[in-house]
């Protein structure tokens, strides 16, 4: 048989899965990945661990799959994106550790350069922020000794971490990403199709630290044969969003999907029009096939499982994330608990770098069960602001298409539902992000003519309609909005 291997690297772990050409899951393999916080506001990842453990996953999915690298088609890659990696082109060496999308370390220099936000956005469809690389980039060469003069010279690479990985695989045969990624960087001018000179030179970026742009299906080069005893092609690439809304076979214009992972991540397809937010969502490519993007908007909250993680690891509230769903359905209601998870900043509609997160509505009756129901409720609540951001800016949506882990949840997912008072549809593959990455090296294997092979792919698993009265659900909304307005920093 013929299958797939994707590449799932995501900013709390890592995992590679098997599939075969239907989408059906053979095999898997996951390592968690550290964190680290050497300041308030600074997230970071080892980019070696990153590696290392990406190479074992993939080949721990492969033996239990039964399968060796002459049966795998192709290998698809798939990222946390805006998170960057400088190493050196000779030895192969991170410079530092790999700065995370999540990092607030250049919330200044955003704050100085807020006049230049509309610019930005016109040229890339971002918004100044910390959020994306081009600050990060800048930062490293700045506070890494020589690194600029060495990236002036032409000694160093930067990449997401697609490219990273890209490069890692094929020995330093290839230094590449797709337009998914690069449109996340704040540097790639997402109408021309290209690395922008404007933007490069107001970020301080040589344009020779940068990596080709190729589409997301393409020809991204072969592995070393000595990782998996014989080289595999590497046809796909797309950031984790982008992915999952491939996954999701997101494919006609007004489909959206949301994806809860460490974070939550609205995207709308916009086809082939680039629709520029007037309610500060972002507007970037959904995919690039042929050479032709396929636009979307995207509204990005920053913290949803990272909610679950924080009361697991930090304030001890649950021993595992699989406790929440029985703890939020054994009571009624939060009894007026609202938990905004403002840990690295508020993202959309907001962006508000500078909030930090609270908790409201604290009794003495006030027990675990509430903070932790109201910690998932802050999902839904994100959520809304997000859809109602959308409906504004283009089309207001019918359904919902989820993945990502916390929808294994049927408390959550059916909330969902509640607040945003539309249907919230679950596939039958919730790993859609992984599924996307398999989906865009299938095309260019061949093994799909076009995308309506893998829309035709596509399961439900299970519809959730709202069952909460509506103005119950605007009711608890608006005390949400309240809770935000408490710890906006503006």
């Amino acid at each position: 048989m013929s299958a797939l291997l994707a590449i799932d690297q995501g900013t709390t772990s890592t995992r590679a899965i098997v599939f075969d050409r239907n989408g059906a899951k053979l095999a898997s393999a996951q390592r968690e990945l550290p964190q680290h916080f050497p300041q308030p506001g600074y997230v970071e990842h080892d980019a070696d661990r990153i590696w290392t453990d990406t190479l074992a996953c993939a080949r721990d999915a492969l033996r239990a799959s039964g399968l060796g690298a002459q049966q795998i088609a192709a290998i698809g890659i798939t990222n946390q994106r805006e998170t960057t990696v400088i190493w050196d082109r000779a030895s192969g060496r991170p410079i530092h550790h790999a700065i995370v999308w999540q990092d607030r370390r250049t919330s200044a220099f955003c704050q100085q350069h807020a006049d230049r936000s509309d610019w930005i956005n016109r040229k890339t469809g971002l918004i100044l922020d910390p959020y994306f690389s081009a600050t990060k980039i800048a930062w490293l060469l700045d506070h890494v000794p020589g690194a600029r003069a060495r990236a002036e010279r032409g000694e160093l690479a930067f990449g997401t971490i697609d490219s990273w990985l890209l490069w890692k695989l094929t020995g330093g045969a290839r230094h590449a990403t797709d337009a998914t990624n690069a449109s996340r960087t704040a540097l790639f001018n997402v109408t021309t199709q290209d690395w922008d000179e404007e933007l490069l030179a107001f970020f301080g970026v040589p344009r020779s630290l940068l990596p080709e742009v190729l589409d997301c299906a393409a020809d991204f080069g072969r592995t070393e044969p000595t990782l998996f005893g014989a080289p595999i092609a590497i046809g796909g690439i797309a950031g984790d969003q982008q992915a999952a809304t491939i996954g999701q076979a997101c494919f006609a214009p007004g489909m959206i999907k949301s994806t809860y992972g460490t974070g939550c991540f609205m995207v709308l397809n916009t086809g082939a029009t680039l629709t520029l937010s007037k309610n500060r969502l972002l507007s970037t490519i959904a995919y690039r096939l042929g050479g032709q993007p396929t636009y979307a908007l995207e509204g990005s909250i920053f913290v949803a499982g990272a909610a679950v993680q924080w009361l697991r690891d930090a304030v001890h509230l649950i021993k595992a994330a699989g406790e929440t769903e029985n703890l939020a359905k054994s009571i009624d209601d939060t009894q007026g608990v609202y938990l905004v998870p403002a840990f690295t900043g508020l993202g959309a509609p907001y962006w508000d770098p500078q909030a930090r997160g609270a908790i409201f509505g604290l009794t003495r009756d006030t027990g675990i069960a509430h903070i932790v129901r109201a910690a998932l409720e802050s999902v839904c609540y994100q959520t809304r602001d997000l859809l109602q951001a959308m409906a504004q800016d283009a089309v207001a949506p019918t359904e919902l298409r989820v993945d990502g882990g916390m929808v294994v949840n049927d408390w959550l997912t059916q909330c969902l539902a509640d607040v945003l008072q539309i249907p919230v549809v679950r596939p039958h593959t919730v790993e859609t992000t992984a599924l996307g990455a398999a989906f865009l090296a299938g095309l260019q294997a061949g093994m799909y003519a076009s995308l309506d092979d893998i829309a035709r792919l596509w399961q439900a698993d299970r519809r959730f309609t709202p069952k909460m009265d509506a103005a119950r659900a605007d009711a608890l909304y608006a005390g949400w909005r309240d809770a935000v307005m408490r710890v906006r920093s503006t």
